[in-house]
């Protein structure tokens, strides 16, 4: 064993002898959730009550809103609202959180507990909390996850491997992007050993929405420009939806999350990018890139984190002031 692998085992031990000797746990996701954040939370709360902890999971939005997409997790009934975590938690776990900022409500109710371990797969994560287990080449925060309840011993079961595959599936772009390895495969061949219909899971999360999203998809896709000189020449296709087109055709935030899937399909841009718009007027950007463009490096300029290949980040302007923002930062990026 080298020295790495050597301090990623005692980090392991670490985290398993706190999480063993906790009888409370916080398990908290990052704001706005996505299938892999919260199935991972939702997969360890299931486990680690079964083991006999009283555990908490919730994320720090007032209110908390949960995608429809993700509506068919089970363990829901252990989210409560980031009220309900004590000012001094015994013990808190993340998962999924690149940044602090992520943590939204709950960063001091985080930060003020004994410890904090922090479960997480994105390489612009800077390496917050007392315990850290900060893998970029997993593919999602739901593989470590897996590796989690290996090592307390808790088998799997259809209730954990849905939230696990719901998580994998979600961060690989079921399957498609690069970080997918023959490892991730045979995951999800272990997932699906357990009898789940991974075909009624892929079919909520991509398959489904209201027609009140379609008119909404439409609006942003007639408003969408394509800008060949961005990104040093590589192409940058962008968007923006604002709440009132949200209000109007009824549609969620949440929902709209696929819509940065469909504008990064033109072949002549390297990036693409959605900024969508709060009812308090926070627009939220959600990024890619093809691979040309280090798109966590460019949303770190602005706040944010991720991926190289997907990122976000969140900020309190104007729409062109934060278009412009974005361009400055894929300048420097290129």
């Amino acid at each position: 064993m080298d020295v790495e692998q050597d301090g990623v085992e005692r980090e392991w031990q670490r985290v398993v002898a706190a999480i063993r000797q906790a009888r409370t746990i916080d398990l908290i996701c990052h704001i706005n959730p996505d299938g892999d954040a919260l199935g991972s939370a939702l997969a360890a709360g299931i486990a680690l009550r079964a083991l006999g902890h009283t555990v908490r999971v919730s994320f720090g939005e007032d209110p908390q809103v949960i995608p429809e997409s993700l509506a068919f997790l089970p363990g829901q009934d252990l989210i409560v609202p980031a009220a309900e975590v004590p000012q001094v938690p015994e013990l808190v776990v993340c998962f999924d959180v690149a940044a602090e900022s992520r943590l939204g409500l709950l960063h001091g109710k985080a930060f003020a507990a004994p410890a904090l371990i922090v479960i997480d797969h994105h390489a612009s994560n800077p390496g917050f909390g007392t315990h850290r287990l900060i893998d970029p080449s997993a593919p999602a925060t739901a593989v470590l996850v897996d590796e989690l309840l290996r090592r307390l011993q808790v088998p799997l079961d259809q209730e954990l491997a849905t939230c696990l595959y719901t998580g994998v599936a979600t961060d690989t772009g079921s399957f498609r992007y690069r970080a997918t390895t023959p490892a991730t495969h045979e995951f999800a061949a272990r997932l699906l050993a357990t009898g789940i219909r991974h075909d009624l899971i892929s079919r909520t999360l991509w398959d489904t929405s209201s027609f009140g999203y379609l008119k909404v998809l439409a609006a942003a896709l007639d408003r969408a420009a394509y800008e060949p000189e961005a990104a040093g020449g590589l192409g940058l296709v962008w968007t923006w939806v604002p709440y009132q087109d949200l209000a109007l055709f009824g549609v969620t935030i949440e929902e709209i999350e696929g819509l940065i899937d469909v504008l990064r399909r033109p072949a002549e841009a390297e990036v693409a990018l959605v900024l969508k718009q709060d009812p308090d007027g926070t627009l939220r950007g959600s990024c890619r890139a093809k691979g040309a463009v280090d798109v966590a490096a460019v949303c770190a300029e602005l706040g944010g984190g991720g991926h190289r290949f997907a990122a976000g980040f969140a900020l309190r302007e104007d729409v062109p002031t934060a278009a412009a923002r974005f361009r400055a930062a894929l300048r420097t990026a290129c």
